[in-house]
């Protein structure tokens, strides 16, 4: 039998004990999760504090009936499939009630197939729906319509830089700290450029293997070495007529560096196996929250793989530094989790954006878009006035942090780089050793925090546990 949760949570309203009890004993066996309401009252009380994937309800009750509900529904969660329930069904009634949005009239008494074959059906096609609208979301975000979200100066500036480099096949470098929007960014340029039908492929530098580097970024051949069992396309390969984004570029491993110049420069390179270059048209975008020209100095990165990929530089400012941003940001990702989790949108309470506004973001807009999730998914029935930033394991804040004072410089790029270092150990120490969690609590992949240690000479000798 499928378990319940996976068959849907379902509100059985029937004033009727014994019809509710059989209804009940009749979902339960068919493995649905099921609670009872004598009342549309009683029904709507719950469904406020616990939503549900449909709802069966009885046409005649007394007071306020099923068709009443079912009006009330289509203000409320008109997501949420209601099927009637009767025992004196007429064509009218039918009408009336698939009219006011019923999902299906159902005739007492209930035959127990087809009542699960209708339910069944409803939350199939609830479940289709809310696919579609999280399809059409995840579609727009990957055209870069995020972000196109903000007024501020600084965002506009940035916008701008994007819209003048998009036409051309420069290369690009954005640069920020981690969740500020760079690879939407990337996204966007790349739609807004001459290869917007083209492939848009990304990799995440630090997060390849080294033994698996050069097959991953080139291909390779069948039983070019052990364990290759059939040809792979590299993502040069992928990305040929389209853009291909480095992601994390100051991750990459030196030995890989200069091949992936010469790909950059020649436009070819030569798969595992292969005894012919491939060639390909591929333009080349590359982000990193790290400091490429510091990592030039101390010989981790090649200066002229830099300077082929620092042609147009884009630097992306922290959300802390365009809060007038940071409204219509919360606002654009409570439609878009609503549309998801198949809730209307909430309105975004001042006490919400009171809140909002003084916190730092240490992790930008990745932390906005998970602050606003956490509190939809945790507290649905107070929306965004109860949001919690403060709350245990949520990135570290910036306030406090390696401030400059009197007796410390203003260089910016060594402040930076004192902050980053003291994160690092601070989240350390909280973590108690574990890298997975010091990872977690600064809001960046388990993978890259290797590479953060090793910028800063901090032995990475916590435990992978």
């Amino acid at each position: 039998m499928t378990p319940a949760s996976m068959r849907g949570r379902v509100l059985v309203v029937e004033d009727e004990a014994y019809v509710r009890d059989s209804l009940l004993e009749i979902l339960r066996a068919r493995g649905f999760d099921v609670s009872a309401a004598a009342s549309v009252d009683e029904a709507l009380e719950r469904l406020a504090r616990a939503p549900v994937d449909a709802v069966l309800s009885d046409l005649k009750m007394p007071k306020k009936d099923g068709l009443e509900l079912v009006r009330r529904m289509q203000a409320l969660s008109p997501d949420v499939p209601v099927l009637i329930l009767t025992g004196h069904g007429t064509v009218a009634s039918a009408v009336e009630c698939l009219r006011a949005g019923a999902t299906d009239y159902i005739l007492k008494p209930v035959e127990p197939d087809a009542l699960e074959l209708s339910l069944g059906r409803a939350l199939e096609g609830r479940a289709l729906r809310r696919e579609v609208r999280y399809l059409r979301s995840a579609v727009a975000g990957a055209g870069g319509s995020e972000t196109a979200i903000g007024d501020s100066p600084a965002w506009k500036r940035v916008l701008a830089m994007v819209q003048a480099a998009a036409p051309t096949d420069s290369g690009v470098l954005l640069t920020g700290e981690s969740g500020t929007g760079k690879e939407l960014l990337a996204r966007r340029l790349h739609a807004q450029s001459a290869r917007a039908s083209g492939p848009f492929v990304k990799v995440n530098c630090a997060a390849v293997p080294l033994e698996m580097w050069e097959s991953e970024f080139f291909g390779h051949r069948k039983g070019s070495f052990t364990g290759a069992q059939s040809d792979r396309d590299g993502r040069f390969q992928l990305a040929d007529r389209g853009t291909l984004l480095l992601d994390e570029v100051g991750a990459m491993p030196a030995a890989g560096q200069a091949k992936l110049l010469r790909a950059i420069q020649d436009g070819e390179f030569e798969r595992l196996g292969d005894e012919q270059a491939t060639r390909v048209d591929v333009r080349v975008v590359a982000s990193t929250n790290s400091d490429l020209e510091a990592d030039v100095q101390r010989g981790r990165f090649r200066a002229d793989l830099f300077y082929r990929l620092n042609v147009v530089r884009i630097t992306v400012p922290p959300l802390r530094e365009r809060k007038e941003d940071i409204p219509p940001l919360a606002r654009h990702f409570i439609g878009e989790i609503a549309g998801r989790l198949g809730r209307e949108a909430p309105e975004l309470p001042a006490v919400a954006v009171a809140r909002l506004a003084a916190y730092h973001w240490p992790g930008n807009v990745r932390e906005l878009r998970n602050a606003v999730e956490r509190a939809m998914i945790l507290d649905p029935s107070h929306g965004l006035e109860s949001l919690d930033l403060a709350q245990e394991g949520a990135p570290l804040p910036l306030a406090g942090a390696a401030a400059p004072t009197a007796d410390r410089e203003l260089n910016l790029r060594e402040s930076l780089n004192r902050l980053e270092r003291e994160l690092l150990l601070e989240a350390q120490r909280r973590a108690g050793g574990v890298r997975k969690e010091a990872a977690r609590l600064l809001g960046i992949d388990p993978r890259n925090l290797a590479y953060y240690l090793h910028k800063h000479d901090l032995a990475p000798d916590a435990s992978e546990e």
